[in-house]
């Protein structure tokens, strides 16, 4: 059993379901500490987080991740238990497996070699993990950069381990991230019988002009890293109870995901200038995930590209696509960021799984890519 599958299986089987890391990074730790890295826990309200820190001069390269995983639903529904990690056909299953336990023992394996081979390297290591990936992200990786900034201490590179990855290991690196705004809409009407209409207000009928203008609206034409921006409802909700009553207001939540033609300012203007016009009143709320962020052809880029034409023999694809990550965090410090990781297939489904093959050959990339960075 090679390195990186075992801690793997190690890390699976612990149910670090969001926030709980579990004893994750304790392990994580301890593995880090070995080859001397400084270890500093940083627990924010009920998330634990890790930086662990080889060396003290700069260029400073980054693996970011994450020890905590989605709920598994249904254990029944399971070809294996969840927080078993079991080997079939070729692939390790278990919760967490390719999201993202998998590429945390891949650096961490990774980093060993490296080390090992290159005690006197150049620079300097960090690993940032979080146990608040998968939850609302407040106190995790946040609050990690929060820290650091204030203290000036700078990443230069950063590599996320998330998923990326789509038909085969390095088939795509995640460049950059598209921006997440979502809002919180109440229509506001007047409740009353539905043979009455004279007497009530339907806040649907009110409103739904106004969402067709929302729909078909042309927010941008996007750029040549990301696709235009999209709006859409994700829950729409009224009523009264009764099929016979006019509610008395409607709620709408919305998710805009948006490229870097635009700012969150613009589009909270251009929306509320639409709703302002509509023939109803209402109440909004805004929130942003985050902002879009890109790192362009550099050093990181390079090196990572380089790293996979070694192991993997194919030349990846840039990509923005996708949901949000980590790296929205730590990107407007000014590091270059990264995501490089397995397959995403099965990511926060039944059967989670990941290639074993696949970890062997992802730690090899992340070795090459220190090797590229850090040279001695």
């Amino acid at each position: 059993m090679s390195a990186t599958l075992e801690l793997a299986k190690a890390l699976i089987a612990r149910p670090s379901v969001t926030p709980d890391d579990h004893g994750c990074q304790a392990l994580i730790a301890e593995r880090l500490a070995a080859i001397g890295f400084e270890i500093e826990p940083m627990r924010f309200g009920e998330v634990d987080n890790l930086w662990a820190r080889r060396g003290d001069d700069g260029p400073l390269f980054a693996f970011a991740g994450h020890t905590d995983v989605v709920p598994t639903g249904p254990v029944e529904d399971w070809r294996f238990d969840p927080f078993t990690p079991t080997i079939a056909d070729g692939l390790l299953y278990g919760r967490g497996a390719a999201d993202m336990k998998g590429s945390v023992a891949a650096m961490v394996v990774a980093c060993e070699h490296f080390v090992a081979a290159h005690p006197g390297h150049s620079g300097s290591i960090a690993f940032l993990i979080t146990s608040d990936e998968e939850g609302p992200a407040t106190d995790g990786t946040v609050k990690v950069v929060e820290t650091l900034e204030a203290r000036g201490e700078k990443i230069d590179w950063c590599l996320v381990g998330e998923p990326s990855s789509s038909t085969r290991l390095g088939d795509v690196i995640k460049n950059g991230r598209r921006g997440s705004l979502n809002g919180d809409l109440r229509v506001i009407g007047k409740q009353g019988h539905v043979a009455y209409p004279h007497l009530a207000k339907n806040p649907l009928h009110a409103f739904a002009p106004v969402l067709q203008q929302l729909v078909e609206e042309t927010w941008d034409h996007g750029n040549d890293f990301f696709p235009p921006t999209s709006f859409q409802i994700s829950n729409l909700h009224m009523g009264a109870g009764a099929e016979n009553v006019i509610p008395g207001d409607l709620r709408a939540r919305f998710n805009l995901r948006f490229s870097t033609e635009l700012s969150a300012d613009d589009i909270r203007q251009r929306v509320g200038a639409m709703l302002d016009q509509g023939d109803f009143d209402y109440e909004l709320n805004w929130r942003l995930s985050g902002n879009p962020f890109l790192t362009p052809a550099g050093e990181l880029v390079d090196a990572a590209r380089e790293a996979i034409r070694e192991i993997a023999g194919i030349d990846p694809e840039l990509s923005t696509s996708g949901g949000t990550s980590d790296g929205r965090f730590i990107a407007p410090t000014g590091a270059q960021v990264l995501e490089l990781g397995p397959l995403n297939a099965t990511i926060h489904q039944v059967d989670e799984c990941v290639s074993v093959r696949d970890l062997d050959d992802l730690t090899q990339i992340y070795q090459r890519l220190l090797e590229r960075l850090l040279p001695d």
